[in-house]
């Protein structure tokens, strides 16, 4: 049986261990959250004491943090990971990061010989614990070709694309957030349109799923409450895909957009609208709450 050592069991990393568990694979984890690592060695992983002792005799290295100055104090330096690995170990870093970190990652992985790939995942935490997620690699393709068989177990093979080389998948993760982003803030206000002048909400929407202005939000994610019972918006907004996960992906991506010389002006307006709901103390609510501006709510 071959060994994952899973770093970061937050809300989106500890289903995909578990998945990874229930798939066969043996699991070896860390979190610096007690609760967070007791949760997943009741499903049956061992719980390390660090990331370095989670990676002790592993096949497979997969990272989930928080940004990449996390990753990189994980992987990086004389005491990071990439130092201590035997060489030609894959590393894969689910984490949602700057494209910039991540390409850093992989020249420091390549100075030690270490295969490793930036695999940002898109599908939120339900498809995180349905192992249904979708996963965009930046990476050599001998890296991918290994990588396929353990994304298989946290996701949908048909949703497992290698996007190009270094960084090419947080590349692709932040152009998908960030278009994701204004389908909502567009589907709230074409909602919020047709209510004021008498529609119903559940109506209109099967009417734009059936024209030319379908789009994720209406098909899986409804913002109108009570139109979809299983989105977050008939859930009292209840993540999810939270608010300040929004407007931190958002930050990514016009940030790139900056770098690239594009203009991404509604990624800015987004970005606009996401800052001001952290603003108003929304950042733990679903992103999908931007409904709340356009309906009177």
């Amino acid at each position: 049986m071959k060994q994952v050592a899973f770093i970061g069991l937050g809300n989106m990393g500890g289903p995909m261990a578990k998945n990874l568990l229930a798939a066969g694979w043996s699991v070896a984890a860390f979190d610096l959250s007690q609760a967070a690592l007791d949760d997943v060695t009741v499903a049956g992983a061992h719980g390390a004491k660090s990331a370095a002792e989670a990676c002790e005799s592993c096949d497979v290295v997969i990272s989930m943090l928080p940004a990449g100055k996390h990753v990189k104090s994980v992987m990086m330096g004389s005491d990071g990971l990439f130092s201590r690995l035997p060489a030609d170990t894959l590393v894969l870093d689910a984490s949602t990061i700057d494209t910039a970190d991540a390409r850093e990652l992989h020249t420091a992985a390549r100075e030690h010989l270490i295969a490793f790939m930036d695999t940002p995942v898109s599908g939120g935490v339900a498809a995180a614990q349905a192992g249904t997620l979708a996963f965009m690699c930046g990476g050599a393709s001998e890296a991918f070709a290994r990588a396929v068989s353990v994304l298989e177990a946290m996701g949908n093979r048909e949703k497992i694309f290698h996007a190009g080389g270094d960084g090419a998948g947080q590349v692709a993760k932040a152009a998908n957030n960030m278009l994701l982003a204004i389908q909502m803030i567009g589907t709230c206000e074409a909602l919020a349109l047709g209510a004021a002048n008498g529609l119903d909400p559940a109506i209109q929407s099967e009417i734009m799923k059936a024209s030319s202005g379908n789009n994720w939000p209406l098909q899986v994610y409804n913002p109108w409450p009570g139109v979809m019972p299983t989105a977050p918006a008939s859930n009292d907004y209840r993540p999810g895909f939270m608010v300040d996960l929004m407007a931190k992906d958002l930050g990514l991506a016009t940030s790139l957009a900056e770098q690239s010389s594009v203009a991404a002006t509604f990624g800015h307006q987004a970005l606009s609208i996401y800052q001001a709901l952290q603003a108003d103390g929304l950042g733990l609510e679903d992103f999908s709450i931007v409904m709340k501006q356009f309906n009177g709510e």
